[in-house]
């Protein structure tokens, strides 16, 4: 019987290694794929961890920076938070926060050079966004009316459609293009809730161009019945 046994043994032992030689290689680099793809994504967990902690501890420097007026330590810290922790939220968060308190002490190319970093580098759509509203704000400021037109032409999620058309009404407006200006207020009023606080500010441009605001106020009542 324990002749029997072993006769067995040795029979299952002999395909052990029949399967191994003919399918050995095949398993043990699927076992590398899997488990390198698993060290790689510890790793890229790892990374980002360490990455957005750090990057935190900038944002922080910034934050002080901005609260004393120091536009010096401001740019620096922002300059160092792009080469070094540029993929993270917070560096997109500083840069807007710099691209202000630079602004405010008079450094429009310092800032604008932030916010076109978040416009064109960003991983964040929001950031983006804003980015691009407050950068067209500023050129025209600047009487860079195109310039600041083909910053909203493009690149916003659906949720800045009212204030992207609101700051392209402004700059039609100041070219003294009312007709245009009219239309794209028309379309920020309609984009925006009704609850919005900005309505009625829509509403006040609207009527200094002419417009009467109660057409649009009863259009959907007149839709409705």
């Amino acid at each position: 019987m324990a002749r029997h046994l072993d006769l067995e043994e040795q029979e299952q032992l002999d395909e052990l290694k029949h399967f191994w030689n003919q399918y050995g290689n095949l398993i043990s680099w699927f076992l590398i794929a899997v488990l390198g793809a698993f060290a790689l994504w510890n790793g890229w967990q790892y990374w980002q961890r360490t990455q957005g902690a750090r990057a935190s501890t900038l944002y922080d420097e910034v934050e002080r920076a901005a609260i004393a007026g120091d536009t010096g330590r401001v740019e620096q810290a922002v300059k160092d938070m792009r080469d070094r922790y540029g993929r993270t939220a917070y560096t997109q968060q500083a840069a807007l926060l710099a691209a202000k308190v630079l602004a405010d002490k008079g450094k429009t190319d310092a800032a604008k050079s932030d916010l076109q970093w978040v416009a064109s580098e960003g991983h964040d759509d929001g950031y983006k966004a804003v980015a691009k509203l407050r950068l067209a704000g500023m050129l025209m400021d600047a009487k860079a009316y195109d310039d600041a037109l083909k910053q909203l032409s493009s690149g916003l999620p659906r949720e800045f459609d009212g204030l992207a058309a609101d700051r392209r009404g402004d700059i039609y407006n100041l070219q003294g293009k009312k007709d245009q200006a009219k239309d794209e207020y028309t379309k920020a009023w309609k984009a925006l809730p009704p609850e919005s606080e900005y309505r009625p500010l829509l509403e006040v441009k609207l009527t200094a161009l002419g417009f009467d605001v109660q057409t649009l106020k009863s259009a959907p009542e007149t839709a409705k019945s």
